[in-house]
């Protein structure tokens, strides 16, 4: 198989290889190593090498270093008639991660194995101050990891619903969070001490579909995330694209109605205003103004049940995101459009409504693919074990790491290089 073909491993853009210092070249070898164990497992060492195009010499020395740092483990071995029977690497099931998923209420905590397996989970109730808010975090992840003594704890990931400027680490953008310029990062790793990152929800939740393969020959998408509020993640050229200060995607906070409602952020008639579970909460109360306050999955569970102003409401939703989707369309023409949030769980009920919108609203050609995500909780976990997993996979032994006190992102869903190290 020639160079720059690499089923298995999303986000390894081969196809665009670039010089690179040793240095680098070699953690990006050793990412794509580690991506194609992750999804070829068990997998022998020839077939690494064959589905990679690294020279056999390299791979060997890039699975020797995994091995003896117990990223993968050696077990069963291939049965040939005849000659060396060579023996298959798995990633190590012992090897874990400790995730957190901010919400502006409540975090979700988990613990995740390298196959993406949800070993423990606890919701935890936030306050709105960030310090209290975190403090509850880590006393949840100290307890979890108390509990899983028999693991190897590598990590920590966090997904936030906010943008996080990839030099200073800080949320520089989170309207429906408001933790701006407190240090997540430093008292986690204070306090813990293993590496911690951050990522934004979207970008874990699109990390999540590329790790565990579902978007495997996709170079272009955007996934869009209907929640509390809206936030979307861009794929180009098979990159994920974080932007200055690491602002990029935010189109939930592009105004389409400057008479519309207030929005979080600030300005009026912002698109999330009409498109996020709480603009459809709103809607329904507007429909049904005596009806009591409900919760987001109180509304879809009422538009099973056939409620008309419940059916109304999330319809209106609907509409609306279908519309704005043009926005994304007109500007970045994806191959595929991800949906993920609380109206998925009645998709076959107002996925028509989206596609319909989207399709009368096109400038020219075909639409997008629209494809919906899994599980909104659970990709965000698995994305927020994936980010610790491609940023630290080298971490202890990155000479940049030592230099710095942390490794910068090389991760092969995060870089186009690609280079022969021995």
């Amino acid at each position: 198989m020639p160079k720059g073909s690499l089923p298995g491993a999303p986000g390894a853009d081969l196809a665009y290889a670039q010089l690179a210092s040793s240095e680098i070249a070699r953690d990006i070898n050793r990412d794509i190593i580690l991506e194609l164990i992750r999804s070829h497992q068990p997998v022998a060492r020839a077939d690494l090498s064959r589905l990679s195009g690294l020279q056999p010499s390299t791979v060997s020395a890039i699975v020797e270093q995994l091995l003896a740092e117990r990223w993968v483990t050696e077990g069963g071995v291939v049965r040939r008639p005849r000659g060396r029977r060579p023996t298959l690497l798995s990633l190590n099931d012992k090897l874990v991660m400790l995730v957190a998923d901010v919400r502006p209420y409540r975090a979700i905590v988990a613990v995740v194995d390298l196959n993406g397996r949800i070993l423990a989970r606890q919701d935890v109730a936030l306050v709105s101050a960030p310090e209290p808010s975190v403090q509850r975090i880590l006393k949840s992840m100290e307890e979890m990891r108390g509990r899983h003594a028999g693991h190897t704890f590598e990590g920590v990931g966090i997904s936030l619903p906010g943008r996080i400027d990839p030099a200073t680490h800080l949320l520089v953008l989170a309207p429906n969070l408001r933790w701006q310029g407190y240090d997540i990062k430093k008292e986690m790793e204070q306090r813990l001490e293993l590496p911690v990152e951050l990522n934004n929800a979207a970008n874990a939740s699109l990390l999540s579909e590329l790790w565990f393969g579902r978007m495997d020959g996709v170079r272009s998408a955007v996934l869009v995330a209907f929640v509390e509020g809206v936030g979307a993640a861009i794929l180009a050229n098979g990159q994920i694209i974080s932007g200055l200060g690491g602002l990029a995607g935010e189109f939930g906070h592009i105004p389409i109605d400057p008479a519309g409602p207030l929005c979080t952020c600030g300005q009026r008639g912002c698109w999330e205003v009409f498109t996020s579970s709480n603009a459809a909460l709103r809607f329904y109360a507007e429909a049904a103004p005596k009806a009591p306050p409900i919760t987001i999955q109180q509304l879809m569970r009422l538009t099973e049940e056939g409620d008309e102003a419940a059916i109304g409401a999330v319809s209106q939703q609907a509409r609306h995101i279908g519309r704005g989707l043009r926005l994304i369309t007109a500007a970045l023409s994806p191959e595929v459009i991800l949906i993920t949030g609380d109206l998925t769980s009645s998709w076959h009920r107002f996925g028509p409504i989206i596609e319909r919108e989207l399709r009368e609203t096109m400038l020219a050609g075909a639409p997008p693919r629209l494809a919906l995500t899994t599980d909104v909780e659970l990709s965000r976990l698995r994305g927020a074990a994936a980010t610790a997993l491609q940023r630290h996979s080298g971490y202890h032994t990155s000479g940049v790491a030592a230099k710095n006190g942390r490794r910068g992102d090389r991760s092969a869903a995060g870089q186009s290089a690609h280079a022969e190290v021995e």
